[in-house]
């Protein structure tokens, strides 16, 4: 884990305190978290692992003289670890990272579930952690008919007690006095029965002091109270009505991701590629630059910037979509609603989220799965993700399918999306079947949160951390490539060229499609034209008609339905390349476009969210899975 690495931009944390944020699954630390530490922070991922952490500096005091290097945990029952996010928190609250220990633990106590709190707070006490307790949704208690008496639990447990509202700031100042008091004055420990030789014993004696406990503080809730929130979940958890009000809301998300992103992305993209790119081209016709800089730069690198920049729109909507039915308190409603439809996969229904917004746009759907539970779900669900077919892919099916298919063209289209259903289906029970034998199929217990009104001050700062994160660590991934795919397209391999000035058939990257044609060949489209399309939909799969129409040196067609003589020329390559079967050849080309990784994008955000080593994996499993399944396609065709 991270935590001695520098948390927030132009601020130094090495050697300060750390102090850890403890607490059971929608008690409310994230939000506590964005609070405490604003735009301080960022993302990282535990050492090893796909378990991802929000780090940050907290400021004690607002003259910035005091400070403690702050980490939000995994949220936890129990530290006795059943999972790699649960094992992160474990291990962090025992001292076993490469950070050392922590100085101090801050523990939410959630006021209306006193019993799940307290058990965790007494583990984490035996672990021998300086300990405060912050009692957050008070409120929530109270309409409950639930008043716990802080300082009654405050003189039970021996530590400080400071009751907080999260969303609204109150009691911060109290807790980071607490937390100065502590960690100056010493060990702070929860009074809490000794650990017992024998299990079952000492789970007895451990329940047996947390019932006489929330006894004691006024934690027993009254029989009979009924809140609107149980009324509200008589319909949004009802096994019927339950499903149409989930189906909106994924309705709702991929209307999210498509057309209520996609004005604001091309807006951003026309500024980048249009106002910016003249200004640095005017600039460099001005210092008389020669053209192989003028193309590196605005072709290049602009372009990479470009391609960045057009993604955080619609990763900021997503962000925010996903943050607002997490606080609000729909999403955990959601999950059991879908749990049923998920658990074939070995995931719960919180998995139903991802793959919903994969079919508007894969990258914001790896981003919402950072709601699932679990690292081995999360990363389940990454792999499976870039299956799910975005709309970039469907420009390339409606070419083809015009062009080869013009009777049947919408049944073809169709057929690729219950193609993409199926690939994420079947290569989830194959990946059950091996990599992932350890995902249980248990049932989804989740305790509720309180329906909440969402606290927007720290959702923008949850967004922005995360986007910033987007921009910076995908970023880097995505200029780097463009960049070289530019000098790839910019070099000659034969003579007569100048840098920059090149047919695509005569530069590095045209060499490199010849190379690459022969192994197409058993699918039907072993041609140099359809592999330097395939090599450039790697960076972006709504490139691949212009770059069909580039490599033939024909217009692109406005309209793909309408493709004229890129489809002329598509139909007489195709059937040359499959030897007299262009419809087979075709059907098999949609199926590799499907199957095979969507965009860079992707790939730098797979890579941000699971690591390097499961991204390169992926993106190896992908290109085979797709030449497997277009040569299937193929041979199929031309037995058909």
């Amino acid at each position: 884990m991270s935590c001695h690495e520098p948390a927030g931009a132009g601020t130094t944390t090495t050697g300060a305190p750390l102090v850890v944020l403890v607490g059971n699954p929608n008690v409310g630390k994230s939000t506590l978290f964005n609070a405490l530490t604003g735009g301080r922070q960022r993302v990282v991922n535990a050492p090893g692992t796909t378990v991802e952490l929000q780090t940050g500096t907290w400021r004690l005091r607002d003259d910035g003289t005091s400070h403690v290097r702050l980490v939000d945990l995994p949220g936890t029952y129990s530290l006795l670890a059943r999972s790699p996010d649960e094992q992160v928190t474990a291990d962090a609250v025992a001292g076993r990272t490469h950070a050392g220990a922590a100085d101090l633990a801050v523990v939410l106590v959630e006021a209306g579930a006193l019993p799940r709190s307290l058990y965790l707070l007494a583990q984490v006490a035996r672990a021998g952690l300086p300990v405060v307790v912050a009692l957050t949704m008070t409120d929530v208690a109270r309409a409950r008919g639930v008043h716990v008496d802080a300082a009654a639990l405050a003189d039970r447990l021996g530590v400080p007690v400071v009751p907080l509202h999260p969303r609204d700031g109150r009691g911060a100042g109290d807790l980071a006095q607490a937390v100065v008091t502590t960690l100056r004055g010493g060990r702070a420990e929860p009074t809490v029965p000794p650990a017992a030789d024998d299990a079952v014993d000492d789970a007895d004696v451990l329940f047996a002091w947390v019932d006489a406990t929330v006894r004691a503080v006024g934690g027993v809730a009254p029989a009979g109270v009924r809140t609107w929130s149980d009324r509200a979940d008589r319909l949004l958890l009802h096994p019927v009505l339950g499903v149409p009000v989930l189906l909106l809301v994924t309705w709702l998300l991929f209307q999210l991701a498509t057309a209520a992103a996609a004005p604001l992305m091309e807006a951003v993209d026309g500024f980048v590629t249009g106002t910016l790119a003249d200004a640095l081209a005017a600039a460099l016709a001005g210092l008389h630059a020669p053209a192989w800089l003028h193309g590196l730069l605005v072709d290049g690198v602009l372009a990479g910037v470009g391609t960045v920049a057009t993604f955080a729109p619609l990763m900021a909507l997503m962000f925010v979509a996903v943050a607002l039915l997490e606080d609000c308190g729909y999403l955990a409603r959601a999950a059991f609603v879908a749990d049923r439809a998920m658990r074939a996969l070995g995931l719960d229904g919180r998995a139903l989220l991802p793959f919903v917004v994969g079919f508007g746009c894969n990258v914001p759907a790896l981003a919402a799965a950072r709601t699932l539970p679990h690292a081995r779900q999360r990363l389940l669900v990454g792999l499976l993700v870039p299956w799910t077919s975005c709309p970039a892919r469907l420009t390339v099916y409606v070419l083809l399918a015009s062009v080869f298919f013009p009777a049947h063209a919408g049944t073809a289209i169709f057929l690729m999306y219950v193609a993409s259903v199926g690939l994420v289906v079947g290569g989830g029970l194959l990946l059950r079947a091996t990599l992932f034998r350890d995902l249980r199929r248990e049932p989804l217990v989740l305790a509720l949160p309180a329906y909440q009104r969402p606290r927007l001050r720290a959702l923008a700062v949850a967004t922005w951390v995360r986007v910033r994160s987007f921009l910076t660590k995908a970023g880097q991934v995505i200029v780097v490539t463009l960049t070289v795919v530019w000098v790839a397209l910019a070099v000659p391999v034969t003579g007569g060229h100048a840098v920059g000035d090149v047919p695509v058939e005569d530069s590095l990257y045209g060499r490199a499609a010849q190379a690459v044609a022969p192994v197409l060949a058993p699918a039907g489209f072993g041609d140099w034209h359809a592999s330097a399309a395939l090599v450039t939909g790697f960076v972006a799969k709504e490139v691949v008609v212009g770059a069909l129409a580039q490599v033939y040196a024909v217009d692109e067609p406005d309209d793909p339905a309408a493709a004229g003589d890129l489809g002329e020329r598509l139909r007489a390559t195709f059937t040359r390349s499959s030897g007299g079967h262009p419809q087979a050849a075709a059907a098999a080309f949609m199926v590799f476009v499907l199957a095979y990784t969507p965009c860079l994008a992707t790939v730098a955000e797979q890579r941000r969210l699971l690591g390097a080593r499961w991204t390169v994996g992926c993106v190896g499993g992908q290109l085979v899975v797709a030449w497997l399944l277009a040569v299937l396609v193929f041979r199929v065709g031309v037995w058909l």
